[in-house]
């Protein structure tokens, strides 16, 4: 394999004339002339993306920055507005911990940034991958920054067979090798459009990569097979029920779910737990009936099949659980409780 900082000068010089435009992004061109990253910006597109595709977050970005365009501002933002425009990106931890990490940089931190991975660690949400990333890309720190793409990379680029995830800490050794001190924000950047763009989970292209002479997995010719996953186990399903119901001047019952677990602090439908079989507990005593349709959503670790039941609650009783909102966009549910939302809504539509 040649020379590590050859490596890394050959893939720089790719990623200068390549390099992905992303709205959180300050690219090559723009570096060398002196425009420096915004940390708030860098921060922001991290947390949004962890889990989640570039495509599916780009719009998300600039909202936020349209509505907060600085750490003080998401700092003093309202914590459901904010829940609300997260709603879609899933994962509604780091919701919660956006906010908290904001706050703790605005009022703690007189709104700067760490600029060292070890420090940024200990900020709310800030894990070692994103740390890292922030570091390199915000502060040019030479961190060693593996998401999914750069394992990718790294196992095709050294012949890595073993399996994924067991083999983990195997990439990040050496992708850890091949990081260089000069540019290791533009580097960083530059592996992970790597895989993005050439190195792709199906059909490299192998032919236009800027590797293609040192990477061992294309000389074997096992580079697409690479890198090898553990089977994965089937996912359980559970079952559940989402009340949507609304009284006649056009106000839903909703509850909040609690701060922690799964969609923790956003507003959804009332039901009960969600498990092998449904638990049928209506938030208030009124005629429910079923719309004969389910709600099918996949968790990370589960599938949910959520039965709706409608109701008009004009004359029941205090609900036990929730409270009526009269202005809902359904763009604030996440986004199994807007499927349920989808489905029931015609139910109250006259005729």
């Amino acid at each position: 394999m040649r020379d590590a900082d050859e490596m890394a000068a050959d893939l720089l010089a790719w990623y200068d004339i390549h390099a992905r435009e992303m709205p959180w992004r300050v690219g090559p061109t723009e570096r060398r002339t002196g425009v420096a990253p915004d940390p708030y910006a860098v921060w922001l597109s991290e947390v949004m993306l962890q889990q989640t595709t570039v495509a599916a977050v780009r719009d998300y970005f600039t909202g936020f920055r349209l509505l907060w365009p600085d750490v003080h501002a998401l700092a003093a933002a309202d914590d459901a507005r904010v829940l609300g425009e997260w709603a879609g990106l899933g994962y509604y931890a780091r919701a919660r911990n956006l906010l908290k990490c904001a706050r703790v940089v605005a009022g703690e931190l007189d709104g700067v940034f760490p600029d060292t991975a070890e420090a940024l660690r200990a900020l709310p949400g800030i894990g070692p991958y994103t740390a890292a990333a922030i570091a390199a890309i915000a502060f040019d720190r030479p961190e060693v920054v593996v998401d999914g793409n750069v394992e990718r990379v790294m196992a095709r680029l050294f012949r890595v067979e073993d399996a994924l995830p067991g083999v983990k800490p195997v990439l990040r050794d050496k992708a850890e090798s091949i990081t260089p001190q000069a540019r290791p924000g533009d580097y960083a950047q530059a592996v992970m459009d790597l895989g993005a763009t050439i190195c792709t989970p199906k059909n490299p292209a192998c032919g236009i990569c800027p590797w293609r002479e040192a990477c061992v997995g294309r000389q074997a010719g096992i580079a697409a097979a690479l890198p090898a996953r553990a089977a994965k186990q089937a996912k359980p399903i559970r079952q559940g029920i989402a009340y949507v119901g609304r009284r006649a001047d056009g106000a839903w019952l909703l509850e909040r779910r609690p701060d922690t677990g799964l969609l923790g602090g956003m507003l959804g439908w009332p039901g009960g737990c969600w498990g092998d079989v449904a638990e049928d507990l209506p938030p208030v005593a009124a005629d429910w009936r079923e719309l004969g349709a389910e709600v099918r959503h996949t968790f990370t670790h589960f599938h949910l099949r959520l039965n709706v039941r409608v109701a008009e609650l004009e004359g029941a009783a205090a609900p036990e659980r929730g409270e009526f909102h009269t202005r809902l966009r359904p763009s604030d549910l996440p986004t199994v409780m807007r499927k349920a939302y989808d489905l029931a809504r015609t139910a109250f539509e006259p005729g």
